[in-house]
């Protein structure tokens, strides 16, 4: 009988109360700046966010840095001073912009910030505001109680992850990599929330790999003709056969080490014996069967269609939009499999290609995240898995930072925080943000070089 988690706040230090207070607050206000990314280019408020943020880090004592990408693209740097400067240094990353949100459609103003019922409102609330939130509550406790972490933290607020990340963490590792002098990892979102296992347990997933983004465009030529004719060279019919062969394959089982601990963690945690090529066997997993449903394989599907201007007329061209993602060393065969299907007859060519990248589960850094959640709640299981989509962490990972999804956080049964992320009526519980806050700062304490931190 697994007991019932109680929160042992009581026996934590004085100062994780305000920590928590902080982080609601600052929560609270962070999602009252419409920072809304419509993609292409097209954004606000990430400029003023970003200057709050500069003020409440200038306020605690710090020096942040604001930079533009371009006019009003901007994003905030700080780098915290540690107890040992050659100490490897840790990159904690969140990002400022979030996903339009349609009013008319929430039950509450998406851009409020109200505090209601045990829960902080609107776009932003989870992703990653929160996280935002917990970052700055973190830095300015440091500040107030006058402590040195072990290590150099950097924080970074940044603008544009909800598109491509250009004018966010592309333009920072490309044009100002020197802010990320001596980091080796870095943490941020999708990560290190609670999952309700169906024996009761408490898994707290942390990421360590993401899938690889392949968006391609692919071209079938014909010859142009006549409707009313039969056109063996038809372009669209090319085209057609071609997406839907793509779009039924049947991709193989590849299981990468994180994936793969996650499996074994779970199932000797149940007692379960789990074939993943079998959906109904998966299922046996309960509420974490989603955190390896989509990553046991490389996946692929059509998103798009473009052909013709005349219904009488068959056009030359034909053009179709897929998204493909791909494991952590599953690329080789990913394209392979890809390039059989389209022959001589259907070209393609990358919209977006982001390579996927792997943090190492076995790490120190992981070891001190699964102590900080098991400080606050001995009951955690701890295990790594693979996200299926990705995060700013690729562009991390061009100077050589291993990223994890560590961004904490607890919820009762039943409240499903993938419900409202992207979608309508956001929120994030109080109760998890002081949770959260609470891990968030013991980890960033972990003497990583004293053998006790794993």
């Amino acid at each position: 009988m697994i007991p019932e988690f109680t929160d042992p706040s009581a026996e934590q230090p004085p100062h994780h109360e305000t920590l928590a207070t902080d982080t609601i607050d600052h929560c609270s206000r962070l999602i009252r700046f419409d920072t809304s990314n419509y993609g292409g280019g097209d954004s606000r408020g990430e400029r003023e966010a970003a200057e709050w943020v500069a003020e409440v880090l200038t306020d605690a004592g710090y020096a942040p840095q604001v930079l533009e990408s371009e006019p009003r693209r901007a994003s905030t740097v700080v780098r915290i001073p540690g107890a040992d400067p050659l100490a490897p240094a840790l990159l904690v990353h969140g990002h400022l912009d979030v996903v339009p949100a349609e009013p008319s459609d929430w039950s509450f103003d998406p851009f409020s910030g109200e505090v209601t019922d045990g829960a902080v409102r609107g776009r932003g609330a989870l992703d990653m505001k929160d996280m935002d939130a917990m970052m700055l509550a973190c830095a300015t406790g440091f500040a107030r109680t006058g402590t040195r972490p072990p290590r150099d933290i950097v924080m970074a607020f940044v603008a544009d992850e909800e598109d491509t990340g250009a004018y966010g963490a592309g333009f920072l590792v490309d044009k100002h990599p020197g802010l990320f002098e001596g980091v080796t990892a870095a943490i941020s979102e999708s990560g290190g929330y609670s999952v309700h296992l169906p024996n009761g347990r408490r898994l707290y997933p942390v990421a360590t790999g993401e899938r690889g983004s392949a968006w391609m465009t692919l071209t079938a030529r014909g010859a142009a003709g006549h409707g009313s004719r039969r056109n063996p060279d038809n372009a669209v019919a090319t085209l057609v056969r071609t997406v839907a062969e793509l779009a039924a394959l049947s991709w193989p089982v590849h299981l990468i080490p994180p994936v793969r601990a996650l499996l074994d963690g779970l199932q000797a945690e149940l007692g379960v014996t789990v074939d993943p090529a079998d959906p109904a066997s998966v299922a046996q997993l309960g509420a974490a069967a989603r955190l390896v449903e989509s990553t046991m394989s490389n996946s692929l599907n059509p998103t798009c269609l473009s052909a013709g201007y005349k219904h009488n007329v068959i056009p030359s061209e034909a053009t179709a939009g897929i998204d493909g993602r791909v494991l952590p060393g599953a690329e080789d065969a990913f394209f392979a499999t890809v390039d059989q299907v389209l022959g001589t007859k259907v070209t393609r060519e990358f919209a977006s290609w982001t390579e996927p990248v792997a943090a190492d589960h076995t790490s120190p850094e992981f070891a001190a995240m699964a102590d900080a959640l098991r400080a606050h709640d001995p009951q955690a299981l701890v295990l790594p898995f693979c996200m299926s989509g990705g995060t700013d962490a690729k562009a991390f990972a061009r100077l050589g930072i291993a990223g994890y999804g560590f961004a904490p956080g607890t919820t009762p049964p039943g409240f499903n925080s993938w419900d409202y992320v992207h979608g309508v009526d956001e929120h994030v519980l109080t109760d998890s943000l002081a949770f959260g806050v609470r891990v968030l700062d013991t980890f960033l304490r972990a003497d990583l070089s004293s053998p006790a931190s794993g």
